[in-house]
């Protein structure tokens, strides 16, 4: 997939992933206003001083994900990954998407990056 705007990149999805990739766009744009939205890595890719949140499809599941997730506060231990600093969360098909606890990850993911710069940079 190659398409040129996060609209393009939704439309291109089921449509149940396609709910569920809008309804984190529009909780992303709600809770950081100020970030930008871009394909990058043929995703949708959020930025604010560097590169803090992606939604990515999958066969059975649209991944919300963030680039400092391993330092996110997660009492819920909903987000999954084992690597360095990246983690996300899984929403399938029948699952909810918790927009609160999701805002409070994207709140964290900016603050960090705020605080540490561009992850992508070594920060």
């Amino acid at each position: 997939m190659h398409e040129k705007t996060v609209e393009a990149y939704i439309l291109s999805l089921e449509p149940w992933q396609a709910e569920i990739a809008r309804k984190l766009r529009a909780l992303i744009k709600e809770a950081a206003p100020e970030a930008s939205e871009s394909i990058k890595w043929a995703q949708p890719v959020y930025e604010l001083e560097g590169p803090f949140a992606y939604i990515k499809a999958f066969k059975n599941a649209v991944n919300f994900g963030f680039w400092r997730g391993a330092e996110l506060e997660d009492p819920q231990g909903v987000l999954q990954g084992t690597g360095e600093k990246m983690r996300h969360l899984k929403l399938g098909k029948a699952d909810p998407v918790d927009a609160k606890l999701l805002a409070r990850f994207v709140h964290q993911a900016v603050e960090l990056n705020r605080q540490k710069g561009d992850p992508t940079r070594g920060g």
